[in-house]
């Protein structure tokens, strides 16, 4: 893909009169050299993928480091009873993208989307709205070109790397291509697409990358909940009427400049943060005797 901003994506959606997810399409089989339908072919094995990753949780499994596993199965056990504080949609998501990211820790396949650190965002998003919503395969795959748009732009202009732009790189990332992909499924025009995208990433700036022990768990896996959750907020803001008063375009730039400013023991490192708290550097160390 060749996108930087956000308006290239609308501005050939409009002079071609197409949809955002057909730019991104099309981008992808002049990039890739291949035809329509093997590109669409390529993003529908992405969502195999996911359903594959999904359907295959095992809530037995734990991580080497015992930090992981088995809350998904408790998110899911608490959506089944009755009284939920939330309603049944955010419910699943929540517990999707625990079961992915606890996948992910325990080292079976997922798809990084956009990175590993932030697998459980957009599959938690938009298996539940496949699942729930009832409608064609077709459609999910098209909002992943959304995703894919976004993500594009966002790794052009900024950075989709926790250690370069901390965790709004990566949970941010996610959570603003989920934002313009589940805005498109309800029926938003471009102006919602990208609005959501813009209001999910505000929501995420300047979150530090702060790994506990310097693995993909802790906090990242229930961060993945709150980029989920977060995106489908934002989306329904969005496709309510209101904009981000930042452009979209700036709201990413200004992620950048972030990412630039924050330090480097909030990027990656485990230096500071949750990492070094009394509770972490406990953590760490009993898991240096085990690993």
């Amino acid at each position: 893909m060749s996108f930087a901003r956000l308006k290239e994506i609308t501005d050939i959606s409009q002079e071609e009169n197409i949809l955002f997810w057909e730019v991104v399409l099309r981008d992808d089989m002049k990039e890739r050299n291949v035809s329509r339908e093997e590109s669409f072919a390529t993003m529908e094995g992405m969502l195999d993928a996911m359903e594959s990753a999904d359907n295959d949780y095992t809530p037995s499994l734990k991580s080497a480091s015992g930090l992981a596993g088995g809350d998904g199965e408790k998110l899911e056990k608490c959506r089944q009873e009755n009284g939920k504080l939330v309603g049944d949609f955010l419910a699943e998501v929540m517990e999707k993208a625990v079961k992915m990211g606890e996948s992910n820790a325990c080292m079976k396949r997922i798809v990084a989307m956009p990175t590993a650190g932030s697998c459980g965002v957009i599959p938690a998003v938009l298996l539940t709205y496949l699942n729930q919503k009832k409608v064609a395969r077709e459609k999910i795959v098209e909002a992943l070109y959304v995703a894919g748009g976004i993500g594009e732009v966002i790794a052009t202009s900024a950075s989709i790397a926790g250690a370069e732009g901390g965790c709004q790189a990566e949970i941010g990332s996610a959570s603003a291509m989920a934002a313009g992909a589940i805005a498109y499924l309800e029926g938003g025009d471009n102006e919602a697409i990208v609005n959501a995208c813009a209001l999910a990433l505000k929501n995420m700036l300047g979150l530090t990358c702060d790994p506990v022990a310097g693995l993909v768990e802790v906090p990242c896996i229930k961060r993945n909940v709150s980029g989920a959750v977060n995106a489908v907020v934002s989306s329904r803001i969005a496709l309510s009427g209101i904009k981000s008063a930042i452009e979209p375009d700036e709201v990413i730039d200004s992620m950048r400049r972030i990412g630039r400013l924050m330090p480097a023991c909030l990027r990656e490192t485990g230096e500071d943060g949750l990492a070094t708290t009394k509770s972490g550097l406990a953590i760490a160390n009993k898991i240096s005797k085990v690993l």
